[in-house]
């Protein structure tokens, strides 16, 4: 009878205990436990904005990510303003994500930013994005050169639409072109949400940004697009190359995916490993092809070699520029 007793408990206890998780045995439970907050530190419609916002799409529509995931917009500095808050305010924390990109070196190397990808946990490289500049469908310019030789002849009369990061890739244009690029008329914002707006009401001329933020109003007509910075023509929108058009100028934006100072390892493992899992989904290859994404993933090792490299890149880049 006790030898029945025991093999009866001993039974049992193997039962329970095979129902509960390794988390739930050490009193932990499972990450993620609660909504996890997803920002742009740009307006909606920026470039910033519309890679949260495919990313969460995915992640919810192929019920990879179950806890609520809601997006918020945290405009300032190009992304700067959200990073000093992301380090200041968040370190240790796991329920704070944010996109990222060229701009966050850039701001650093302009001295925009005291922050840069050193001070955040960098967790994944999503993807590759090209400039292109665009202009109303009414506006005189037909191509780079028309915009070129227009702010030769009379910079004031040519208002470039950029955000403060993405100066740097229109001031190598007008370098390539021959002109001086601190005689540009700037006229800052914060994506292309902003810039289509301006553009069609005429307070600005040109604009400058990656290919997600306009493509829509491009494929409307309710934007030309007048040159991609890429090495050869983009599958989805007509417009030659900078390079085709006598300008030697090819850079591409790289946009990823951060979180605080200090994020807990099993929190980037968790994400790292969902990101993973999302770029290879049916939602994102549709996204990526509609937006003109090129899925670039990259996590370890290969993207913290790849981010001190492209540092090295954009300072040489900008002193080039400053010449």
């Amino acid at each position: 009878m006790i030898r029945s007793a025991l093999s009866a408990m001993l039974a049992l206890s193997v039962i329970l205990t095979g129902c509960q998780s390794p988390e739930q045995t050490s009193g932990r439970q499972a990450y993620p436990s609660g909504p996890v907050t997803m920002t742009a530190g740009a307006n909606p419609g920026s470039g910033f904005d519309i890679t949260i916002r495919s990313v969460v799409e995915t992640l919810q529509k192929e019920e990879i990510v179950k806890v609520p995931l809601p997006v918020q917009n945290r405009p300032g500095g190009s992304g700067s303003d959200f990073l000093a808050t992301m380090v200041e305010q968040y370190k240790g924390a796991d329920d704070q994500i944010s996109v990222t990109s060229l701009a966050m070196m850039v701001n650093e190397l302009r001295g925009k930013s005291k922050y840069g990808y050193d001070d955040v946990t960098m967790i994944a490289r999503l993807m590759t994005e090209y400039f292109v500049v665009v202009t109303a469908s009414g506006a005189p310019y037909h191509n780079l050169a028309d915009v070129m030789a227009a702010i030769k002849s009379d910079p004031s009369h040519v208002k470039v639409g950029a955000a403060q990061d993405d100066e740097a890739p229109f001031d190598l244009l007008v370098l390539a072109a021959g002109g001086d690029p601190s005689t540009i008329s700037y006229s800052p914002a914060e994506g292309g949400g902003d810039q289509t707006a301006a553009l069609l009401d005429g307070h600005i001329n040109v604009a400058l940004g990656g290919v997600s933020e306009f493509i829509d109003a491009v494929k409307s007509g309710d934007l030309k697009a007048l040159g991609v910075l890429a090495g050869k023509r983009l599958p989805g929108i007509d417009a030659p190359t900078a390079r085709e058009q006598g300008l030697d100028v090819t850079l591409a934006n790289w946009r990823g995916i951060y979180g605080p100072p200090d994020m807990p390892q099993a929190a980037v493992a968790y994400w790292q490993k969902a990101l993973d899992e999302m770029v290879k989904t049916p939602t994102w290859k549709q996204i990526a092809e509609r937006r003109q994404f090129t899925t670039t993933f990259m996590i370890g090792d290969e993207f913290a070699t790849f981010l001190a490299k492209t540092q090295a890149d954009v300072k040489a880049a900008l002193e080039q520029a400053a010449k």
